[in-house]
């Protein structure tokens, strides 16, 4: 992963939870792995992330990891779990016609006196040559590159300003994805859920069940984690309480206090099985 975050090439890494460490528990769901897909790798190589909700939900998000993957040349990680993938659900197969496009380009002229093969667009994504194409040869490996010409550098300047690059073409991610939206409820108020992956079936049906007996609770679901969805943190700060249901001790409400700085409160099972939304509205009851 690393290799391919200083290659900036696109790859797309499925990692479908259980419960661990090591062989733990293989046929049992858990949702134990995002802080590995935040942070597990040496040095500072961030990736976007992105998870499914549902079996049905995974050919879409697949999908969109590759677009990301390809128009940002870069490493996208895929979370799904245990529960989805055994799991099923109807799902009509799309026509390839009503697919959104994903964006290929392939440069095929030098872009200076000499192929430069870390100069970025826009979007701070390098070209991508194909191989064997004439007077675009170019330097490949895991050592550090030289901003633009991609020769080996040592220079501390340049792995400064490289890391720094590195990490803004993955943020430049969200100019190219969808504002949040909730699930379900209102846009402000007392309590938000807020849910990751496989927990989106019991928080959708606890929050339902609660409102119909008189309480004020929304639901959102977040699909981009890495990086959020611009509006986001508007929409954290639009209530009084936010709830995060995950199937580990803990791991998306770190990262959200730490970037939003909310009293965020956990609900947290690592037993191997999914959720209920009776322990979903259990807990939403007491906040």
């Amino acid at each position: 992963m690393g290799l391919a975050v200083m290659l900036e090439i696109p790859l797309v890494i499925c990692n479908i939870q259980r419960g661990g460490p090591s062989t733990g528990l293989p046929t049992k769901t858990e949702q134990s792995d995002l802080f590995q897909s935040w942070y597990g790798r040496n040095g500072e190589a961030p990736m976007p992330v992105i998870s499914a909700s549902s079996p049905a939900d995974c050919f879409e998000t697949i999908f969109e990891a590759c677009r990301i993957a390809v128009e940002y040349m870069t490493p996208v990680i895929f979370l799904s779990d245990g529960y989805i993938a055994n799991g099923s659900e109807p799902w009509r197969f799309p026509s390839a016609k009503d697919l959104k496009e994903i964006k290929v380009s392939f440069i095929k002229e030098k872009n200076g006196d000499k192929y430069l093969p870390y100069k970025r667009d826009e979007k701070l994504s390098r070209p991508w040559a194909i191989p064997g194409t004439k007077g675009l040869e170019h330097r490949i490996g895991g050592i550090e590159k030289q901003h633009e010409t991609g020769n080996i550098s040592y220079d501390p300047e340049n792995h400064e300003f490289m890391v720094h690059m590195r990490q803004a073409k993955v943020e430049k991610v969200a100019d190219s994805i969808p504002n949040q939206k909730l699930d379900s409820g209102s846009e402000k108020g007392k309590l938000l859920i807020l849910g990751w992956g496989s927990t989106y079936g019991a928080i959708k049906t606890a929050c339902i069940e609660a409102r119909k007996e008189g309480y004020e609770v929304s639901h959102a679901q977040v699909r981009y984690i890495k990086p959020f969805p611009k509006n986001l943190g508007e929409l954290l700060y639009s209530f009084d309480k936010v709830l995060i249901p995950e199937m580990n001790t803990g791991q998306l409400i770190k990262i959200i206090r730490d970037k939003y700085l909310i009293p965020a409160v956990g609900l947290n099972k690592i037993k191997g099985l999914p959720f209920t939304a009776g322990e979903v509205k259990e807990k939403l009851l007491k906040c």
